[in-house]
């Protein structure tokens, strides 16, 4: 389920109650755990944190008029995502997070490329998910990206 907001609290307004609570704290954890100089927006329709264009002039480099993305939290029909491409471009984040999530869930977990899926709202880890967000500083990921993108 796709829905159309301006802000986070707009997105956030719309959702099931019980999605809410959810994305309230992800929202939270995001907040207060990732590094400084990341900006909460919308993008994509959903909420997100980026690199700022007065950070990153360059922008996303599949549409440089889109700050440089990098989380976003998303309620979608039978799931709540969180969308980290820090684990997407970085092989030994997503190892390091694999690998903690059985301390964490005693569920497999349910992860793409960068989209890390919570059928089950009672088991999302909190704690670890804090944890993630704060490993990469806004420089990092600028490196990192750039390192991909700029070959």
């Amino acid at each position: 389920m796709q829905y159309k907001a301006a802000t986070v609290d707009e997105y956030i307004a719309q959702l099931p109650e019980e999605r809410q609570v959810v994305v309230k704290k992800l929202r939270k954890l995001a907040n207060d755990n990732l590094p400084e100089g990341f900006e909460e927006t919308i993008c994509y329709n959903m909420p997100a944190w980026v690199v700022p264009h007065a950070t990153y002039p360059d922008g996303y480099h599949c549409d440089p008029s889109i700050p440089l993305p990098f989380l976003n939290i998303a309620s979608q029909k039978n799931f709540v995502a969180v969308y980290h491409t820090g684990c997407y471009a970085d092989v030994a984040l997503m190892e390091w997070f694999k690998n903690e999530y059985p301390k964490h869930v005693k569920t497999k977990i349910d992860i793409g490329k960068s989209c890390i899926r919570f059928k089950k709202m009672e088991t999302i880890p909190y704690e670890l998910l804090g944890h993630l967000f704060s490993k990469v500083t806004v420089a990092a990921w600028i490196a990192q990206y750039e390192s991909v993108i700029k070959k």
